[in-house]
């Protein structure tokens, strides 16, 4: 199954952002752009790709020591930027960045601890992907924008395992579907 670690944003705080997507979405140039669901945003902290099932339980378990080794932290969506000269257009974190970059970390060494073949070893950089495009595209003024967003901070605390369905249909605009299979508190004992 195709697996990543995430930080997963309350409703109330995605409710935040998709009212200043919303207006985003209104901007002209933005037809080329395929936005994403807010029902999937999240901030990816490992990404393990393709797990064998039998790796899971494995995973899972260090999983949990990351998370219980990790104690809760403020987090808010603020600003954003583009990668891929605008192939992607994300909102940014602020609050407590080097816990999460710390948790990001803890869940990588968990998915190589475990036996899961990951890419090399890159940088940590929060971001929540808001919209991709195939083709190079002019962002600027989104970017603007999302530079003015800053959302409420949360306290983050749990770590999620999320399984990633892409689409199969061939359906034009279809969105993969995430699935949480598994949820550890921060900090805790259990």
């Amino acid at each position: 199954m195709r697996l990543f670690a995430a930080v997963l944003p309350p409703e109330p705080v995605v409710a935040e952002l998709a009212a200043s997507v919303d207006a985003l979405c209104a901007l002209p140039a933005g037809e080329g752009l395929r936005w994403t669901e807010p029902s999937g945003w999240h901030f990816t902290l490992a990404f393990y790709g393709e797990v064998a099932d039998d790796v899971v339980p494995e995973l899972s378990e260090r999983l949990a020591r990351a998370a219980r080794r990790t104690a809760p932290f403020a987090l808010a969506v603020r600003g954003g930027g583009q990668f891929g000269r605008g192939r992607a257009l994300w909102a940014g974190a602020a609050g407590d960045l080097a816990a999460l970059r710390l948790l990001a970390g803890r869940a990588d060494a968990a998915g190589r601890k475990a036996g899961v073949a990951m890419e090399e070893h890159r940088r940590y950089r929060a971001h929540l992907t808001l919209a991709r495009s195939r083709a190079a595209w002019e962002v600027a003024e989104y970017v603007r924008v999302l530079d003015l967003f800053a959302g409420r901070e949360w306290a983050v605390d749990e770590l999620t395992l999320v399984r990633s369905r892409l689409p199969v249909s061939g359906v034009a605009g279809e969105q993969p579907r995430y699935e949480v299979v598994g949820r550890w508190a921060l900090g805790s004992d259990g």
